[in-house]
C-alpha cells in the first residue's frame, strides 16, 4: 500500500460526504444525549438520518410517567417525538428487552441487514470501549454496532441475507472519551436539548438542567472555546479489525 493511502487511513472519515446515516441506540433516548447536535445539524444539511433503536426501554421507570400506561409504549412515542426534532426520517425497532444484551453476533446480524437494507454511508453508535461505561446494553450495542460495520459489505452477511452489501464510509462513536473529530453545534444546541426533553418519562426539570449545564461545559471544553461542540470517535470500518492504531486515530 502507498504511503499516502495509509496516511489517509490513519485520519478520521469526513463526515460532510456522508449523504445517509443510521444512528443506533441502545435505548431510545441514547441518541438525543449522545450526539443531538451532529444530528441536527446533518438533517439541516440534508442528510438523511434514521434511527435503530434495539431495546425497549421498559427498565427506564423513574416515577416520571404515568403508571397506567405501558412504559415501552411511552418511550417509542418519546423517541420518535424527539427524532422528529432532530429531523430523522425514519424509525426502526428491534424491541428487544431492556436490560438484557448480551449476544453480540446475532445482534451484529440485525445491525448489518438494517445497513444493508438502507445503503447507508456511515453508522453511529455508543462506544463500547468508553472505559467507564457500566451498562452492558451499551457495551453491547457498540460492540455489535463495530462487528456489523466491518462485515455488511460480505456477500453471504448476514447467513440467508437477499440484501446488497452496503460499504460504509465511516462508523462514529458517541458518549466517548477519545474523541477525533469534534463537530460545532452551538446553532444546534437549544434544538438538542428540547428532544432531550421530548424524553419526559426520564428526563426531569432538574435532570434537563444538570444536562443543559453538562452538555454546554463538556462542549466548550472540547472546542476551547465559547462555541459548544460534540465529541466523536470516526474511524473507517477498515480500522476496526486487526489495527492496532486505531486507538490512536
Amino acid at each position: 500500500m502507498e504511503t499516502s493511502a495509509i496516511a489517509q487511513l490513519m485520519q478520521p472519515p469526513a463526515l460532510d460526504t456522508c449523504r445517509s446515516v443510521l444512528c443506533v441506540a441502545p435505548h431510545p433516548d441514547d441518541n438525543e444525549i449522545g450526539m443531538g447536535g451532529v444530528i441536527a445539524q446533518m438533517t439541516a444539511a440534508g442528510v438523511h438520518v434514521d434511527y435503530l433503536t434495539v431495546t425497549d426501554g421498559a427498565l427506564g421507570d423513574l416515577g416520571l410517567h404515568d403508571p397506567e400506561l405501558d412504559l415501552a409504549h411511552v418511550r417509542k412515542t418519546e423517541a420518535i417525538a424527539a427524532g422528529q426534532l432532530l429531523g430523522v426520517r425514519d424509525f426502526y425497532w428491534l424491541d428487544l428487552p431492556d436490560g438484557t444484551l448480551r449476544d453480540v453476533p446475532a445482534l451484529a446480524r440485525a445491525i448489518a441487514e438494517r445497513l444493508r437494507q438502507g445503503g447507508y454511508d456511515a453508522v453511529f453508535c455508543p462506544d463500547p470501549w468508553n472505559a467507564y461505561e457500566a451498562h452492558m446494553d451499551h457495551v453491547v450495542v457498540g460492540r455489535a454496532t463495530a462487528q456489523a460495520a466491518i462485515s455488511c459489505n460480505l456477500r453471504a452477511y448476514p447467513e440467508g441475507t437477499h440484501t446488497a452489501p452496503c460499504n460504509l464510509q465511516a462508523v462514529g462513536f458517541y458518549f466517548t472519551g477519545k474523541p477525533n473529530t469534534v463537530v460545532d453545534i452551538t446553532g444546534y444546541f437549544a434544538q438538542k436539548m428540547q428532544a432531550i426533553a421530548a424524553h419526559q418519562s426520564q428526563i426531569s426539570p432538574e435532570m434537563l438542567q444538570l444536562y443543559t449545564g453538562y452538555f454546554a461545559f463538556r462542549g466548550q471544553r472540547l472546542t476551547q472555546s465559547e462555541a459548544i461542540g460534540e465529541g466523536l470517535k470516526v474511524l473507517a470500518p477498515l480500522l476496526l479489525h486487526c489495527i492496532p492504531e486505531a486507538a490512536d486515530i
